[in-house]
């Protein structure tokens, strides 16, 4: 997943962008409302983890603003806010979950998986087009029984277009999600990866769609 991380404490944003990194998500950081606020979060984001407490302007008016503007990024409150008095209104505008600090690595990733799943109509952590298959939950792939040795920015390709499969997903898309704002690729490096995966899953299964980017057939 692609996440946006909105934490103004400096240690504890380092721990848990460092701890989502090592779970295989690519990370984007903020520590501002202001700057939240003017984050393109449906099209950057497959998720974001939100601070009530951030400086600026607090996480309810930065989750009051997207959903005025109907942003439908799944949203996870993170916050040290006591829960009876925050838990109920915070849901009501719009948050997807809300957790207390402090919560264990495995659990945060679960809920996040929890939150994506149900913003993409799904009820599990399988994806499968035909005979390719994603276990997200242990980040494996199958094409059949056989089992798909996957690198992370192949896997990273595969969940998307898998989520997409049949339609058109453009370069800014994939690269969004594989490397963040801040990693800049090589110029050709998405063609590669694509070409690693074509030789693995079968040549023909990822089309590209001229102008508009690369699709999965059945």
């Amino acid at each position: 997943m692609h996440i946006l991380l909105l934490e103004d404490d400096q240690v504890l944003g380092d721990g848990l962008a460092n701890g989502l990194k090592l779970e295989g998500h690519v990370v984007d950081w903020l520590t501002c409302g202001r700057d939240a606020e003017a984050a393109d979060v449906d099209s950057d984001f497959d998720a974001v983890i939100l601070d009530l407490g951030l400086p600026g302007v607090d996480g309810k008016r930065v989750l009051q603003r997207w959903r005025r503007n109907n942003s439908l990024v799944p949203v996870l409150v993170l916050t040290a806010y006591d829960r009876d008095s925050h838990c109920a209104e915070t849901l009501d505008i719009g948050a997807d979950d809300y957790v207390t600090k402090p919560i264990p690595m495995p659990e945060l990733s679960a809920r996040l998986r929890a939150i994506q799943r149900r913003a993409a109509g799904g009820a599990d952590n399988l994806l499968e087009e035909g005979a390719l298959r994603l276990e997200r939950e242990r980040r494996t792939g199958f094409l059949g029984k056989r089992p798909l040795e996957l690198s992370t920015f192949e896997y990273t390709i595969l969940e998307i277009l898998l989520e997409r499969a049949g339609k058109p997903v453009g370069r800014d898309t994939l690269e969004a999600r594989l490397y963040g704002w801040e990693d800049g690729p090589e110029s050709n490096s998405l063609e590669v990866l694509i070409h690693k995966l074509r030789n693995k899953i079968g040549r023909t299964r990822i089309r590209t769609v001229r102008g508009l980017g690369y699709r999965l057939d059945p």
